[in-house]
């Protein structure tokens, strides 16, 4: 590594950081590395370097990550820590292998200061008021749903903030990676290399007398099965879950092998969660959570496969709310929607 190069990494990130950018890219095309700041959900072009430049910062970044400079044939991933303006961040780093022997790269900013309470995160307060008033339960799970960069990891750690400064409890967690240091909370990190996965991780978990148990993900049956015995054995149980929306959810959680009376007796409430731009005009903040949650009778509706007795708010409809009150375009409506099952029976109408 020159000096130079570690100078240009260092005026990178915190140019980064300036623009409260959540990643960087930087992708080989012909004899330039183009590097790309992904800014509130989408990808804008800062700089072009030389193809020679662009090696030499990746390889820089390798190598403050721990990561083999030589390979350039396999994927790796790897992290590590730097001080911006006075900040801890924590640096998620993945590189994949291109052609002619080229590879790209993609930096995840991770600022470790976290202070935001859930009712500012939502851009509606009634969703963040009742996942509040669910966490405060002593035993039973939450699932949070939603698309990549959708914001489940933010609330997730604003409710752990949560549990941990107004609730008197032993709160675990199991993450995959950890992505902010927590204090008054035990943060177990997954190593499947040293056989710390999620399933192994979560039974030893119970052996040591959990309160609050936060899985980052529940990514197979087994993993589901251990949840769902936690949550009816006592402990309140929080994860993330691949899925479409809140309601797919729990068909999800059924395809994994967990029986409709166990979710009966343990699902306190789904989220399903977008993230949105907002109207400049109407909000100071750039963006906000749309919070779609299925809770009390709503949820036992879905489960039995019976109407429920009053509409909910989906995702569309809050969506709908937000541009009718002037917070969201209509753009961004339409690149969040979800596109109904039977779209012959829905007029689709936005205010």
């Amino acid at each position: 590594m020159t000096f130079g190069t570690d100078r240009f990494a260092a005026h990178l990130l915190k140019e980064a950081y300036k623009r409260n950018c959540s990643d960087i890219h930087m992708t080989p095309r012909g004899e330039e590395m183009v590097i790309q700041f992904r800014i509130l959900g989408e990808l804008v072009l800062y700089k072009s370097l030389s193809a020679s430049m662009g090696d030499r910062l990746i390889s820089h970044f390798k190598f403050k990550s721990s990561l083999d400079i030589g390979d350039k044939r396999r994927p790796q991933s790897g992290s590590f820590t730097t001080v911006i303006d006075e900040e801890l961040i924590a640096l998620r780093i993945s590189t994949l292998p291109a052609y002619s022997f080229k590879e790209s790269l993609v930096l995840r900013l991770l600022p470790q200061t976290f202070s935001i309470p859930i009712e500012r995160l939502s851009l509606f307060s009634k969703p963040a008021q009742q996942l509040l008033s669910l966490v405060n339960y002593s035993h039973g799970m939450i699932l949070f749903t939603g698309p990549t960069g959708s914001g489940k990891t933010t609330t997730l750690y604003s409710l752990i903030q949560y549990c941990a400064t107004h609730l008197n409890r032993n709160i675990i967690t199991l993450e995959d990676p950890i992505e902010r240091q927590q204090d008054h909370v035990l943060q177990v990190q997954i190593n499947e290399r040293a056989g710390i996965t999620y399933a192994a991780g979560l039974k030893a978990v119970l052996r040591h007398d959990p309160d609050i148990i936060i899985v980052g993900e529940i990514r197979d049956a087994e993993t589901a099965q251990i949840a769902v015995r936690a949550a009816l054995s006592g402990h309140l149980v929080l994860s993330t879950l691949h899925a479409k929306n809140a309601e797919g959810a729990i068909y999800r959680m059924l395809d994994l092998g967990s029986t409709l009376e166990e979710l009966k007796q343990t699902l306190l409430g789904v989220t399903g969660q977008r993230l949105v731009k907002l109207n400049k005009t109407r909000q100071p903040q750039r963006r906000a959570s749309i919070l779609e949650i299925i809770t009390g009778g709503e949820l036992a509706a879905v489960i039995n496969q019976t109407s429920p007795q009053k509409e909910r708010s989906t995702i569309n409809n809050l969506l709908i709310k937000g541009v009718a009150l002037g917070y969201v375009s209509e753009e961004e409506y339409f690149r969040w929607r979800e596109e109904p099952a039977h779209p012959a029976q829905t007029s689709g109408a936005v205010p």
